[in-house]
């Protein structure tokens, strides 16, 4: 498929169909796709992607050559005439080049609901807002030891944390929202 046809499931917004998206993500390879152009800069070619993926399967660096092979060949074949079509990467065939199409967003959206950690970024802010909040009252109530830190500092403190994790998530995503732009 060329990477001027258009998809063929587009959702109520114009962008890609829900049904569509949880398709393309319940597949790893795919995902790890997703994963690895959002992180890189413009195009990657085929061979790069396939090492690099099968680096992150295998847990060796370099990956053993037929884990390569596996990898390149599933993806040039299956995965990514599938996102293409879909529209959410483009890929020429012919130069074995891939990148982010504008509508990766849609599903980028899906795959980022958890930290590196495992639980869930809404999770870790509503702890962080529940911990700050119980902190800044147990300090305005003069519980011992809590009570001798200002609230002040203790919402300075939260807003902080708030803040840096909330540039570190917008710096993960960096070139997705850079694509966006251009």
């Amino acid at each position: 498929m060329s990477t001027g046809q258009l998809r063929q499931t587009t959702g109520e917004n114009g962008g890609i169909d829900e049904t569509a998206i949880h398709d393309v993500l319940r597949n790893d390879r795919r995902r790890s796709v997703i994963r690895a152009l959002s992180t890189s800069v413009g195009h990657i070619d085929l061979r790069t992607l396939a090492s690099r993926i099968a680096e992150e399967e295998t847990g060796t660096v370099p990956p053993p050559k037929k884990a390569r092979k596996s990898v390149y060949n599933s993806l040039h074949q299956t995965h990514l005439p599938k996102l293409d079509r879909e529209g959410i990467v483009k890929y020429d065939r012919d130069r074995k080049v891939i990148s982010l199409h504008d509508e990766a967003r849609d599903v980028k959206r899906y795959m980022d609901v958890t930290t590196p950690y495992g639980g869930s970024w809404s999770t870790y802010y509503r702890t962080l807002a529940t911990t700050s909040l119980f902190l800044v009252l147990l300090s305005l109530l003069d519980v011992p030891v809590v009570g001798a830190v200002d609230p002040i500092l203790l919402t300075s403190v939260a807003l902080g944390l708030v803040a840096a994790s909330t540039a570190y998530q917008l710096w993960r995503l960096r070139w997705l929202y850079l694509r966006s732009l251009f």
